[in-house]
């Protein structure tokens, strides 16, 4: 942090980071905090241009960008003495923010946990605002480095002002190189998971596996809850939620069980609740208690103290890893006994994601991953993010979509939903189909529920059509890991979040704040999550959302849409509101059900026509990094492939095969290490027929009087359009007519 940038006085000082942010801090006794904390660890942003006036005009220092000019009076900061002025007109009467003003334009960040709720809980700020400004506050954070978490010696009022407008982007940017860029998710991660809240047995888990396999049902990760441990324990020493001993009885030969789950391709960990510590039930108990100091005789319990550094080192050393070398890949830590219980203690949650994840890393390397709920702004560094026991219900899923998108306004950008609900609710095979299908769309597609013998997620739990869908989508998620990855390994090096809620590419469009559960999905789509149940009229589900400038195109029923616009959308239980930019490029794994540890072998790349596009395959293995650049030029009727792969990273075998929507141009796959330019002919495909056959379908499966059906049908295919739509919207119930609308009207600039 270069003095250069700082403004100082006996009790102040303002740090200018960057010509948009602004720190400020007020101290009694002058004494100011350079060390790195819990939320900050870099402040040496550059050198921005500014300017400083003191002494004048009544104010004891000035400091103006040209995003923002910054008074102060002097004395301990209120809000009289303390305020800035951005220079944006975001805001009702003047672009002012007072010191301790709230931010009711405020566009929100996330919550710790999602635990009991059923539907919408509040949210902590964000560092983005509609108003052009907001405050990070880290007054209250303790000092870190590495894993090592200390009190301030002094405490001091430490903000953070974030001037950037409408930018949101380059806020997250600027927020991550303040705070620190998340970590590359491991790609297994990106797959599909399995939890559940259940007492396994090892052949049952396997038999599971072996089920899902069979099914056609692709799992990368498997969860294995608190059941894998002994839970029936003496009564003197509590409850069996906390324990790391294996249950012999389900699990007779656990390093054999997680053998052949690896063997299986899937990464494992194991579910923790280490608030009760050591206790004397445990096998490691004599090893721990001799190592913090206890006569393993007495039968005292090890207490859990993280604040205690013998502990700490038994607790990783004699307890986790031993486990770890077993086979357990890593941590579920499933901390559920609130935050700290007094400002001198360091929360118990940030301590074990900390010291968990710094413990994964020095023996992964980019391969660390812990699950566990969030423990405030930095959480990001420790991915990834679970939200908690939720109530199955529509309520619950129609909040996700909202909360999962808005955490990234604090850099949270990797989620993990307990898909489908964790606990009560009732059987509603199309729930848990819309649940899974957000969950397809979610930074983590993780199926979980509790015990109850009738809340598994198991797709053949449904009926065999809801099965089927729930097999393909599922299937669809294991492809797409090499487009997920993609923006995995943006968000680590660039700061671009997976998940970009709608206003941070349409910032001044009124229907980007309007429409909360819609977000961008990497680069290339746009998802429309579907939250309420198919209506009984027409049998299709329904969401409206708002469509941006330019045309798109959507990634199943290939439907065209053009922007901008609201549109209600209405699908069948097979399909999903997900739109792809004009031009678009998705790269899918051709075999679902090949290793998601390795790069595939062959893919498919969908190419939406339209305008002129490039998008960049990003692979990344120990060895190295590899780019692979596709290229659509419409007026040439080109679509090029540059390799950029100095490392070899990229499979001998890689094959590509383009598929081209809406034509019927059929096109033999290519090498995937040879620059190369192929010449389309772009044989459109019938997209009037289409057209007509989805009216068919719809009207088909419409409960309306057959009579009505006929008529509808002669006029669609008699009338021009703009009568159509008059003639429908007269005689069809409000929910058929919507739905024929929207095929109807929606390609038509």
């Amino acid at each position: 942090m270069s003095q250069k940038n700082q403004i100082k006085g006996d009790h102040f000082r303002f740090t200018v980071l960057t010509n948009k942010m602004i720190r400020m801090e007020y101290q009694p006794e002058g004494k100011f905090e350079d060390a790195t904390t819990q939320t900050v660890t870099n402040r040496d942003l550059g050198q921005p241009e500014f300017r400083v006036e003191h002494n004048k005009d009544g104010f004891v220092v000035q400091i103006e960008t040209d995003s923002f000019h910054l008074y102060y009076r002097g004395g301990e900061f209120n809000g009289e003495n303390l305020f800035i002025d951005t220079k944006y007109n975001y805001q009702t009467h003047y672009p002012r923010w007072h010191y301790g003003d709230d931010d009711p334009k405020n566009l929100l960040g996330t919550a710790r946990t999602l635990d009991g709720a059923d539907g919408a809980i509040p949210l902590k700020p964000g560092i983005m605002s509609r108003s052009g400004f907001a405050i990070l506050d880290d007054s209250q954070s303790m000092l870190q480095s590495g894993d090592t978490v200390s009190q301030r010696s002094v405490s001091e009022i430490d903000l953070y002002g974030f001037a950037y407008g409408h930018e949101y982007r380059a806020a997250l940017r600027d927020y991550y190189r303040l705070t620190g860029f998340p970590p590359l998710v491991p790609r297994f991660a990106l797959g599909n998971w399995w939890s559940r809240f259940y007492p396994y047995t090892q052949k049952s888990y396997l038999d599971l596996m072996a089920h899902f396999k069979k099914a056609g049902v692709p799992i990368s990760v498997a969860v294995l809850d608190m059941n894998w441990h002994v839970t029936d324990i003496p009564a003197q020493y509590g409850s069996g939620w906390t324990g790391y001993t294996w249950n012999k009885k389900l699990f007779p030969e656990p390093a054999k069980f997680l053998q052949t789950l690896h063997e299986q391709g899937k990464h494992v960990t194991l579910n923790v609740h280490p608030a009760a510590g050591i206790r004397p039930s445990e096998a490691k108990y004599g090893q721990v208690a001799k190592a913090v100091g206890i006569d393993p005789a007495s039968k005292q319990p090890v207490l859990f103290d993280l604040n205690n550094q013998n502990f700490v080192r038994a607790y990783f050393d004699l307890v986790h890893h031993p486990l770890e070398r077993e086979g357990v890949d890593f941590w579920w830590l499933d901390w559920q006994q609130g935050a700290a219980r007094s400002q001198k203690q360091i929360d118990p949650l940030w301590a074990l994601n900390v010291l968990h994840f710094e413990d994964q890393q020095r023996e992964k390397g980019d391969q660390a991953l812990i699950l566990s709920r969030y423990a405030g702004p930095g959480s990001h560094r420790y991915p990834i993010g679970f939200s908690g026991d939720t109530v199955a219900s529509w309520q619950s899923l129609k909040f996700q979509p909202y909360f999962t998108a808005t955490a990234t306004n604090i850099g949270y950008a990797w989620w993990s939903h307990d898909i489908g609900g964790h606990m009560h609710g009732h059987y509603d095979p199309e729930l848990s189909l819309r649940w899974l299908q957000f969950g397809v769309f979610s930074p983590i597609m993780r199926l979980h529920s509790s015990d109850n013998p009738f809340m598994g997620k198991e797709p053949w739990n449904y009926d065999e059509v809801t099965a089927e869908i729930m097999t393909q989508f599922m299937r669809l998620r294991a492809q797409l890991v090499p487009y997920l990855f993609t923006a995995d390994i943006l968000t680590h090096q660039q700061g671009q979040a997976l998940i970009e809620p709608i206003y941070y590419r349409d910032s001044e469009v009124k229907e980007a704040y309007q429409f909360k559960n819609e977000y961008f999905f990497g680069s290339e789509m746009l998802v429309v999550p579907i939250t309420s149940p198919s209506d009984q009229e027409t049998g299709l589900a329904s969401a409206t959302g708002y469509v941006p400038a330019g045309d798109w195109t959507d990634f199943f029923t290939h439907q065209m849409y053009h922007g901008p616009a609201i549109v209600k959308f209405h699908r069948e239980a097979s399909h999903y509101p997900v739109l792809v930019r004009s031009g678009g490029i998705i790269p899918l794994a051709l075999d679902p059900m090949a290793s998601t540890d390795t790069l595939p072998n062959a893919m498919t790349i969908k190419l939406f026509p339209g305008e002129r596009h490039a998008y960049v395959l990003r692979e990344q293995t120990s060895s190295g990094e590899a780019q692979t650049k596709f290229t659509w030029d419409p007026q040439a009727k080109i679509f090029a492939i540059k390799v950029a792969d100095p490392d070899g990273v990229i499979p001998a075998k890689r094959t590509y095969r383009l598929d081209v929507v809406g034509s019927a141009e059929k096109i033999k796959p290519v090498n995937g290490h040879h620059n190369q330019e192929m010449s389309l002919a772009m044989k459109s495909q019938n997209h009037e027929t289409e057209k007509m056959a989805q009216i068919f379908t719809v009207l088909q499966q419409a409960k309306v009087d057959f009579d009505l059906k006929k008529q509808l049908w002669q006029s669609i295919q008699n009338m021009p359009t703009i009568k159509t739509a008059l003639t429908v919207t007269s005689l069809a119930p409000k929910n058929l007519s919507d739905a024929l609308l929207e095929i109807l009207l929606n390609d038509h600039a």
